[in-house]
């Protein structure tokens, strides 16, 4: 049983600390999958289920779906929170269209949000331990017997890093060594970043991406609405970009804050019908998901490079080859990550010595390749992106008239994620 994409939003995608600076990831994951609803005219009681994706969760309430779930849908429909690092929201999608196919759903909404505003601050492991200690002391002379064991260098709030636990490397750490490798040179990645923002800058312009955004009224006044993307620079230029200081490597370095993805709030969803769904309720799919591909890699390697292992699986699975993928959306965390994955596809020696294939897997022509901009621009709410990509690619299939696009998205801990759509 297929699976359709039939309908989808996102809220506006804002720099953390600015716009949504008081709002929850699972604030701004209810206006998403609030308005999808709304959109795809299907009511909240024939929703089966709710699959929602976050990286940064809340210590507070860690089940971002279920409680986006009461807060929109009926409370008797089952949700779950999914966590594949950027490729959350694909992860949610796929377990959702996954759902439908095996007959278990009709209908499920999958989408994800993020709020970087917003991230946990931790305490030392030794005043945790403190505090603990103190919670089961029994007097208050035991008590204050274990706080006396507080130094002051144990009250510092540590806060969390986008690091890989496994070699202390951060994603910009090792996005810069990949340029190093790969030799990307900054020229070519300012010059991405740039077809980025007038890429997205364009889509504003004609109305393609407002359409797919639904503007929030902040609380509590509800006064000031946020209709657009804050991160998108109409006015950027190459030589703005070419005097940007790197950041990961001060005296050797090419990646910028301008080539490189913002830290972002948004949240975004997408509502999945089954074949029968689609027949029942008389609508006409956006696109058909036609299958996808997932990919682990060493971390201590190519970290951002899965997009490269995953596409070939996505294509064999999905009976294609490049030539047949008419629009790609890829996943922008650095303008160096774009172009070694690029790189990497249109290499034979990739391919035989990577994928164990005869030939180079392939790209399509770069005009066809994030034609509304990407995460550079637009920002990268990290549970967010991959509903944003899903719902991008599915409305811009008909408009170039395609018939297959290509989902690419690196993802933390050496992960890569690929999905097939077809249009409907």
């Amino acid at each position: 049983m297929k699976t359709a994409v039939v309908a989808g939003c996102r809220t506006p995608f804002t720099k953390a600390g600015t716009h949504f600076r008081n709002l929850t990831a699972i604030d701004l994951g209810k206006h998403a999958v609030r308005e999808t609803l709304a959109r795809s005219g299907v009511q909240g009681e024939e929703v089966d289920h709710l699959i929602f994706g976050t990286v940064v969760h809340d210590p507070k309430a860690p089940s971002i779906a279920r409680e986006v779930g009461l807060g929109v849908l009926p409370k008797s429909v089952p949700a779950n929170t999914v966590s594949r690092a950027c490729a959350s929201a694909n992860q949610a999608i796929l377990d959702g269209s996954n759902l439908i196919e095996l007959g278990q759903a009709d209908i499920v909404i999958a989408g994800g949000a993020e709020s970087l505003s917003r991230i946990p601050i931790t305490v030392s492991e030794k005043l945790a331990r403190i505090l603990t200690d103190a919670a089961r002391a029994r007097t208050l002379k035991d008590r204050v017997s274990v706080f006396s064991q507080v130094r002051p260098g144990d009250l510092i709030p540590q806060q969390p890093g986008i690091t890989e636990p496994t070699t202390g490397e951060t994603m910009g750490e090792a996005a810069q060594r990949m340029a190093h490798e790969n030799d990307i040179a900054r020229e070519a990645q300012d010059e991405w970043a740039l077809r980025s923002h007038r890429r997205a800058h364009a889509g504003y312009e004609d109305g393609r991406i407002a359409a797919e955004v639904a503007p929030l009224y902040l609380p509590p006044e509800y006064e000031t609405v946020v209709e657009r993307d804050n991160g998108v620079r109409s006015d950027t230029s190459l030589e703005a970009l070419a005097g940007l200081r790197p950041v990961f490597d001060r005296e050797h370095g090419t990646i910028t804050a301008g080539n490189a993805s913002p830290l972002t709030d948004g949240g975004a969803a997408v509502l999945l019908m089954s074949e029968r769904a689609v027949k029942a309720h008389g609508v006409k799919p956006l696109a058909w998901i036609r299958d996808s591909g997932v990919t682990a890699l060493d971390p201590a390697g190519q970290l951002l490079q899965g997009p490269a292992y995953a596409a070939p699986i996505a294509l064999d699975r999905a009976g294609l080859s490049m030539d047949d993928i008419d629009l790609m959306e890829m996943h922008e965390a650095f303008a160096a990550q774009v172009l070694s994955n690029l790189q990497a596809l249109d290499s034979a020696t990739f391919a035989r010595e990577e994928l164990g294939r005869p030939d180079a897997v392939g790209h399509p022509d770069p005009d066809r390749i994030n034609v509304m901009g990407g995460s550079i621009a637009l920002g990268h709410p990290f549970g967010a992106t991959g509903a944003r990509l899903t719902l991008t690619l599915a409305n811009e299939l008909p408009r170039v008239d395609g018939e297959f696009g290509l989902i690419t998205v690196c993802a933390a801990g050496g992960m890569g994620f690929a999905m097939v759509l077809e249009r409907a």
